[in-house]
C-alpha cells in the first residue's frame, strides 16, 4: 500500500490560515480607522462615487474658505464706515453744543481743533487694510487710499493743498472790490442798477431774481448777459414801508436775500430815506443796496466760497482758479504736479462694489469694492476739512459772522442734503453682500452634510459588523491552525504495526 505524506494536505490549511489573517489585519484596520479601504480603488465600483463626493466637499469647503476671507474684509469695511458716520455726527454735536465764536493764537475755535483731529480719524480710518491689503483703495489693494493730513491741508511742495485752494477761492469769489464780483455802476437819473462783473464766470455771488413792492417803481431784470437788475423811480417816490428784495446765489448753489425798504425816516438796518426828488431818493437806494451786497460778501460769501473751495479740491480731478485769483473768470482742472491728488487709490471707470468680486458659490458672486472718494464718505471728508482748515484774525470784525456762518453750513452740509449719497447706503450695499454670503454659506452646510452622509455611507464600516466578522474569522483561524498543528506532528509509525520479536 502506498502512503501519501501530510504536507500536500497541510499546504492547502497554511494557505486558509494565512488568507484568514490577513482579513484579520484588514479588518483590524478598518475597526480602527473606520474606513473600508486607505485608499479608492479600495472602494470598488463605489470608488468614482466617492471620489466625485470628495471632489464636491472640496470645492464647498474653498467656497466656504472664500466667504470667511470676504467676510471678515466686509466687517472692517462696515466698523470703519460706522466710527466715520459717528465722527460726523460728533462734528455736528459740537458745532451745535459749542456756538460761541472763541478762537486762540492759531486762529481757530475748539470746535475747529476737534474738528481737524476727527478729520485725521476719519482718514486712519479710510487707511484700514483688510486680509488682502488696503480696504477703501479699490482694486489698488497694495497703495493707500488717502495722502496724509498733513499734505491734504497743507500742500506738499509744489502741490498746492485745500488750505491754498481755498484761498485763491475766497480771492477769486470777492474779486477786486468789495461786492463780491458785483458791480453797481453810477445812477442814470434816477435809475439804480447792479449787475455781474462777468458773463459766465463762476466766482462770486449771482443775480437770482428781484421781487419790488416798491410804490411808482419799474424795476426789471435779471436781464442780459451780466443779468443785470434796474430800479427805475423816475416815475415817483416809493411809499413809506415799500420794499425790494434781492436774490443771490452764491458759490456753493446756497441763496441770500436782502431786502430794502423805504423810510421816510430810516432807524435800522437795510433801510433807505425817502428824499426829496427821486434822484436823491434813488442815490439812497443805491447806498444801501452797496452797504448790504457788501456785507453779504464779507460774511455769507466767504462761508460759501470755502465750502465751493472744498467742493473743488476733493473733486475728481480737482478744480483749481486759473491765473490771477482776484481777476480769475475761469477754473482749470488740478493736475499731480501742482495740486495734491487727496484720493491715492485705484480710480478706474468701474463702479466702487466692482472693484472687489469674490465667487461664492458655482452660480454666485458678491461684489464688496470700496473707494474712500465715494461721495458718501468724500462728502463727509470735504465737510469736515473745510472747518478744520480755515482760520480767523481776531482783528477781522466780521470773524464771528463768517464763523457762524460756516459752522451752519458744515452742520447743515453733515445731514446730507436729498441727491447727495449717504454713507449709510454704502453700508447697505455691503450688507447686502453679506446676507448674499450667509444665505449661500447656510445653503452650503445642508449640502454638505447630506454628501458627507453619502460619502460616509461608502467609505465607513459599521464597526459593530466588523467586530463580528473579525471574532468570526478568529474562530476559523484558531480551528485551521489547530488542524494544521495535528497534520503536522504525523509521521508514518503512527500507521505502522509494532515490529515483532
Amino acid at each position: 500500500m502506498t502512503v501519501s505524506g501530510v504536507s500536500s494536505n497541510i499546504a492547502p490549511l497554511i494557505q486558509s490560515a494565512l488568507d484568514i489573517n490577513k482579513q484579520l489585519s484588514d479588518l483590524s484596520r478598518q475597526l480602527g480607522t473606520g474606513q473600508k479601504a486607505d485608499t479608492y480603488s479600495g472602494l470598488g465600483p463605489q470608488s468614482g462615487i466617492a471620489m466625485a463626493l470628495s471632489a464636491q466637499l472640496s470645492a464647498i469647503g474653498s467656497y466656504d474658505d472664500t466667504i470667511s476671507t470676504v467676510g471678515t474684509n466686509i466687517s472692517l469695511q462696515q466698523t470703519a464706515l460706522q466710527q466715520i458716520a459717528s465722527l460726523s455726527s460728533a462734528t455736528k454735536a459740537l458745532i451745535v453744543g459749542q456756538p460761541t465764536f472763541d478762537i486762540d493764537g492759531t486762529g481757530q475755535t475748539t470746535t475747529q481743533k476737534t474738528a481737524l483731529d476727527q478729520l485725521g480719524q476719519i482718514l486712519d480710518l479710510l487707511n484700514t487694510q483688510g486680509t488682502s491689503g488696503y480696504l477703501f483703495s479699490g482694486s489698488g489693494v497694495d497703495q493707500p487710499s488717502t495722502d496724509t493730513l498733513d499734505h491734504i491741508l497743507n500742500g506738499n511742495g509744489a502741490q498746492a493743498g485745500l488750505k491754498q485752494v481755498i484761498d485763491e477761492r475766497n480771492q477769486a469769489d470777492l474779486g477786486t472790490t468789495p461786492l463780491g464780483r458785483l458791480d453797481i455802476p453810477p445812477l442814470v437819473g434816477s435809475t439804480v442798477s447792479i449787475n455781474e462783473d462777468v458773463a459766465g464766470s463762476p466766482f462770486g455771488m449771482k443775480l437770482a431774481a428781484v421781487n419790488s413792492q416798491l410804490t411808482n417803481a419799474a424795476v426789471t431784470g435779471p436781464t442780459g448777459a451780466l443779468n443785470t437788475i434796474s430800479a427805475d423811480l423816475s416815475g415817483g417816490n416809493p411809499s413809506d414801508g415799500d420794499t425790494i428784495t434781492y436774490t443771490f446765489t452764491l458759490p456753493d448753489g446756497s441763496s441770500q436775500t436782502l431786502t430794502l425798504q423805504a423810510a421816510t425816516t430810516p432807524s435800522g438796518p437795510n433801510q433807505f430815506a425817502i428824499d426829496a426828488t427821486t434822484a436823491l431818493t434813488a442815490a439812497n437806494l443805491q447806498a444801501a443796496l452797496t452797504t448790504g451786497v457788501t456785507k453779504i460778501a464779507s460774511t455769507a460769501l466767504p462761508t460759501a466760497s470755502t465750502m465751493a473751495a472744498a467742493n473743488d479740491f476733493f473733486g475728481d480731478p480737482p478744480q483749481r482758479v486759473s491765473g490771477a485769483p482776484s481777476t480769475s473768470t475761469a477754473l482749470v482742472a488740478g493736475t499731480a504736479a501742482d495740486t495734491v491728488i487727496w484720493y491715492t487709490g485705484e480710480n478706474g471707470a468701474g463702479t466702487a462694489r466692482s472693484t472687489a468680486t469674490a465667487r461664492v458659490d458655482p452660480t454666485t458672486t458678491v461684489s464688496y469694492g470700496t473707494r474712500a472718494n465715494e461721495q458718501g464718505i468724500r462728502w463727509i471728508v470735504q465737510n469736515v476739512a473745510a472747518l478744520a482748515a480755515t482760520t480767523y484774525l481776531p482783528s477781522d470784525p466780521n470773524a464771528a459772522a463768517e464763523y457762524a456762518s460756516l459752522s451752519q453750513s458744515v452742520n447743515t452740509a453733515l445731514a446730507v442734503p436729498a441727491g447727495v449719497q449717504n454713507i449709510t447706503d454704502i453700508e447697505t450695499s455691503l450688507a447686502s453682500a453679506q446676507t448674499t454670503m450667509q444665505s449661500v454659506q447656510n445653503r452650503h452646510k445642508q449640502t454638505s452634510n447630506t454628501l458627507t452622509d453619502m460619502l460616509q455611507s461608502i467609505e465607513r464600516v459599521d464597526q459593530n459588523e466588523v467586530g463580528a466578522q473579525i471574532l468570526s474569522l478568529q474562530t476559523s483561524l484558531s480551528a485551521s491552525l489547530s488542524t494544521t498543528a495535528r497534520l503536522a506532528q504525523l509521521s508514518l509509525v503512527n500507521y505502522l504495526a509494532p515490529v515483532s520479536g
